[in-house]
């Protein structure tokens, strides 16, 4: 909002909770988003799902739960006044002003907000954050090892046709997801600095504004192939 001097600041608070309830939503199912991106790939390469059996019994469940978890999460603040501005930006936080006559001159108050929702939601986000990291690093891992092993059984045994094809296959969908981890990491595994470091102001801001990249970084690789094979017959 405009009353609270930062540079280029323009709204009001029900602009202000409005953006802080859309970049809760965002992250969440961003971050789930990635998390059913690997779990999606596993169950490719290491199960041998096709993609047509995953579509019928995980994937419409997969995201009604992601939309349900990023709604609930991302509304609970609304309803108690939690999105706030802090530090140029409005996000779960709570407002603090002035205390009433009676109380000390230098005490400030909570006027907007809860502390305690603000405190389960910086646990929730860190919980949430950390265990996206871990599990795209866990899946990015279990498939690099299982077609490497497929890779050592191939050289023993001279596999030849349909199998290798399979195998490129694999290999293929290996490399995609180390580009879409990877992605993970230059946005919200640096984010997550932020949020463990005590950062001054200046390190958020160069934290925070990478992590609505994640989506984009996320196309540049699903057109990935697209743009390879098109190069090969060009």
């Amino acid at each position: 909002p405009k009353e609270t001097g930062w540079l280029w600041a323009v709204g009001n608070t029900a602009s202000c909770s409005a953006q802080g309830f859309f970049f809760i939503f965002g992250a969440v199912g961003e971050l789930l988003c990635q998390m059913a991106i690997s779990f999606n790939i596993v169950m490719l390469i290491v199960f041998g799902w096709n993609q047509n059996q995953f579509a019928k019994k995980v994937e419409r469940p997969m995201h009604i739960i992601i939309f349900t978890l990023a709604l609930s999460i991302a509304i609970t603040p609304l309803s108690t006044q939690n999105y706030n501005p802090w530090c140029g930006h409005c996000n779960y936080f709570v407002m603090h002003d002035k205390c009433s006559s009676g109380k000390d001159e230098e005490e400030l108050c909570a006027v907007r907000g809860n502390e305690t929702v603000k405190f389960v939601m910086s646990i929730l986000y860190r919980v949430l954050l950390s265990s996206a990291l871990i599990f795209c690093t866990i899946a990015m891992v279990w498939v690099y090892l299982h077609v490497r092993r497929q890779e050592l059984r191939m050289q023993q045994y001279n596999f030849r046709g349909s199998i290798q094809q399979t195998h490129r296959e694999s290999k293929r969908i290996r490399k995609i997801l180390s580009l879409y981890t990877l992605s993970l990491y230059l946005t919200y595994g640096i984010a997550l600095l932020g949020v463990l470091l005590p950062l001054p102001y200046n390190g958020l801001f160069l934290t925070r504004p990478l992590t609505p990249f994640l989506g984009f970084l996320n196309m540049l690789v699903y057109f990935l192939p697209n743009c390879l094979k098109y190069q090969r017959d060009h």
